[in-house]
């Protein structure tokens, strides 16, 4: 399933309908709330991960959120798909009420251009903008965190200003930098750790995004809020490694 961003919550999502469900081997189930990202969609996933969190189903190992589904990973010997598609759409009617936790925002420092931005001028010459233009934009928008994977701690964020929407590189690199502030689409995101990546890096930030010795392990989590704010190379001495 394609998912777009949304500026606004379309007609056609219905807050109260029922996800759709497919199979995914034979020991996960994914639910799809919508077709879209969006906050009203992302919220819904949000308030079954939370009421699941307190009232979890037999049989379930995990539930993992993502933009507009939930994964559900259980076990054969404990469950079938076919009581645990119904085990969640009971639980589904009792998410209206649940309450979403305030967001926390989280400002990060970000070393744009140069050998931490080494697309910076590729994304302004793709929008005809100036260096400084991209960002302007960039830490202009106050981010919402839609979800956290790919790699431990990397947060999907958005959306981007549409003037600043940017495609993927068309050859990813084989590894990008830890902390690597990059733009794919209407999103932004951080590399928390270093790992392949298509995304068009326009700087760095020497925060940690994961510390797999703290609890919470990750900085960011889905629901927080994010603005980032230009330093030079000389406001984060000493550079984390």
């Amino acid at each position: 399933m394609t998912v777009r961003f949304v500026k606004s919550v379309p007609k056609k999502i219905n807050n109260h309908a029922s996800p759709e469900f497919r199979i995914m081997g034979d020991r996960s189930l994914i639910a799809y709330f919508g077709e879209v990202i969006d906050r009203a969609v992302n919220d819904r996933v949000r308030r079954l991960f939370l009421h699941l969190h307190d009232h979890p189903i037999k049989g379930m190992l995990e539930a993992i959120p993502a933009y507009s589904s939930l994964v559900f990973l259980f076990d054969p010997a404990r469950t079938t798909v076919d009581i645990l598609r119904e085990e969640i759409l009971e639980k589904v009617r009792m998410i209206d009420n649940v309450e979403i936790p305030d967001p926390e925002t989280v400002e990060i420092p970000v070393v744009y251009g140069g050998e931490y931005g080494p697309d910076l001028e590729w994304v302004a010459r793709n929008h005809s903008v100036s260096e400084e233009e991209v960002i302007r934009l960039h830490t202009k928008e106050l981010y919402h965190v839609y979800m956290i994977g790919f790699t431990p701690g990397f947060a999907y964020m958005g959306e981007l200003s549409r003037s600043l929407a940017t495609p993927r590189k068309e050859t990813p690199r084989t590894a990008v930098s830890r902390g690597s502030v990059g733009l794919a689409q209407e999103q932004t995101g951080i590399y928390p750790s270093e790992s392949p990546g298509g995304w068009q890096i326009i700087g760095r930030t020497p925060l940690k995004l994961f510390d797999p010795d703290k609890r919470p392990p990750t900085l960011l989590r889905m629901g927080d809020q994010v603005r980032f704010f230009a330093v030079s190379r000389e406001d984060v001495e000493p550079w984390e490694r």
